[in-house]
Formats: structure tokens, sequence, C-alpha cells
């Protein structure tokens, strides 16, 4: 054996990394021009102004599809899914207090283009607001027989109302009657000795 191979050759890691201070130098002005390019796009132009907080000018549907079953789907689309749609911000809200928090809040109003805040209302129109309210309220206007005669055709379109679903139910339990019944052939049911199923009851 040579007494060469026994010698462990190694690395020589005890060296210090040189640094070269002017490619150091070149990278930092590179990052601080990129960080200073990244702000001017962020930067917004002017300021968007919107119109000022208007009230709706039709009603909140919460009501319709109160009660009612529905098949949900993950592959249906937004607007079928359960819960209220939003169409204007495209989600979907799952109950109707949030559903309201939704529309009266920033982000739906933003979507609409207007802000958060009331337009101020000058000394004119609270005047004018004070008059119609005033006319509206005019006791003179109001008698017992116009009230008399609201109470009545109130009365008679809940009569209607409950007459249609009167209507309604017995349709259909004869739909559902006619359904249940099989069909027999006349001349078989007399050869077999009876004439149907049917009870005297009803």
């Amino acid at each position: 054996m040579d007494q060469s191979s026994n010698q462990v050759v190694g690395v020589d890691n005890t060296s210090r990394k040189k640094f070269d201070r002017e490619e150091i130098l070149q990278r930092a002005r590179e990052r601080d021009e990129q960080e200073a390019d990244g702000r001017k796009s962020k930067s917004k132009g002017p300021p968007v102004q919107r119109k000022p907080l208007k009230p709706r000018d039709y009603q909140v549907d919460l009501e319709s599809r109160l009660g009612k079953t529905q098949v949900v789907t993950p592959i249906a689309p937004l607007s079928q899914q359960a819960g209220y749609y939003c169409p204007v911000c495209e989600c979907v809200v799952k109950d109707s207090a949030n559903y309201l928090d939704h529309i009266n809040g920033k982000k739906h109003q933003r979507a609409l283009g207007m802000s958060m805040r009331v337009e101020r209302s000058s000394l004119e129109q609270v005047q004018q607001r004070f008059e119609s309210l005033k006319k509206r309220k005019d006791p003179g206007s109001f008698t017992v027989q116009d009230f008399d005669e609201r109470m009545l055709k109130q009365q008679q379109e809940e009569e209607e109302r409950k007459r249609l679903r009167r209507e309604k139910k017995k349709e259909k339990k004869k739909e559902k009657v006619s359904e249940e019944e099989p069909e027999i052939d006349p001349d078989v049911a007399a050869m077999m000795g009876f004439g149907g199923f049917k009870t005297s009851k009803k």
C-alpha cells in the first residue's frame, strides 16, 4: 500500500466569500426603481365623484320564495341557488337579514354608483315636504264613509282569495282521486259481479 492513498483530500471551505460592492449597489438601485414604478402604477387618478344616496324606488322582495321547497345543486347558476341573489354584485346571501344588510351596505351602494352620504336638503325642499304631509293628513279629506268603503273592499278581496283557494283545493282533490282510481272495463266488472270499488261515502 502506498502512503499517499491514506491521506484524505479535503475541500478548503474556510475562505470567506468575496462581495462585489458595485454589483450589490446595482441590484439595490434596480430594486428601488421597480418599487417606485409599482407605486406609480398603484396611485389612482382623481377621486371618483359618486351620486349621493337616494331612496329605493322599488319594493324589496323578501317573501316571494318563503316556505317553498327548492332542489339545490352545486352546479346551478348563482341566481338559482338557495338564498337571496343580488344581480348587481352577483352574489348570494343566505338569509333575509344579511340580504338587507348587503343591499344597504357600502359595497352594494358603490356598485350602484352612489356614496354613503345623503344629499343635504335645502330650506325650500323641507318646507315643501311639510306642506305635502299636511295635505295628506288633512282631516277633511278622510271621512268615516271612506274608511267603511275601504274595509268593505278589503273584506271582499279576502273572501275572493279564500274562494279561489278552496276551488284550487277541490281541483287538486279531484285530480288525486282520478289518478288513484284504476281504469276497469265495465264489461269485465259486470262479469265479476261488482260495479266498482267506490264507496258510498264522500
